[in-house]
């Protein structure tokens, strides 16, 4: 009897974006764990338990299946990021709100956000590309609401949203790294107390103002 090319012996055939996210989960442990350049196709397939022909005909290489996803890693800090910005109306509580989805991001067991913030191929174009690209997404939903309520020029709201998202990540990221020895709720509203010392200073605007 043939053996399907679509699995290892054992494993289950899937619909193809079934097999597509698996084989994500697979590559984001691998990638998290070894880095980029460490990592091998053949470890990918062997960690998603399926052939490595199945893995190149979702993926031409690895450098594309790293694209993928660091794709879908920044669709995910943008969804957790919009979600924490529209959950509230108060400007006080949004902040914290923030801060709370940049940590809950960094101290996912999936360690997802190496790829994000610590990729070790930030030299390749088209990743640099993207990791340029979601941190201006993140500064842009912040600013928005910044630009809002403050009525502030765009481009100094979007200045503003940055270092706010700079911050979140890099305190978030060292909180991590030196061994969380802060509760994480009380490092948010630390954080976040921070902010909005300083964004709450501006008075708030009926219409924000243009360019």
């Amino acid at each position: 009897m043939t053996v399907s090319p679509e699995a290892k012996p054992g494993s289950a055939r899937l619909p193809r974006s079934a097999r597509r996210v698996q084989l994500l989960g697979a590559a984001r442990d691998v990638f998290v764990a070894q880095g980029y350049h460490a990592a091998a196709m053949d470890d990918i397939a062997e960690r998603a338990g399926v052939s490595k022909p199945v893995l190149y005909q979702h993926f031409p290489g690895k450098l594309e299946l790293y694209l993928a996803l660091l794709d879908s890693s920044a669709e995910e800090l943008l969804k957790i990021l919009i979600d924490a910005l529209t959950s509230t109306t108060d400007n006080p509580q949004r902040v914290p709100a923030t801060f709370k989805a940049f940590y809950d991001f960094v101290a996912s067991a999936s360690g997802t956000f190496r790829l994000v913030f610590e990729s070790d191929l930030s030299n390749e174009q088209a990743v640099r590309v993207r990791l340029d690209k979601v941190m201006s997404d993140c500064a842009d939903m912040v600013s928005r609401f910044i630009a809002e309520d403050a009525g502030v020029s765009n481009a100094e709201a979007h200045l503003l949203g940055m270092a706010l998202v700079g911050m979140a990540q890099v305190s978030a990221r060292y909180w991590l790294n030196t061994g969380q020895e802060i509760p994480k709720d009380a490092a948010e509203q630390l954080m976040a107390r921070l902010a909005w010392r300083g964004i709450s200073d501006w008075p708030m605007a009926a219409e924000p103002s243009g360019d």
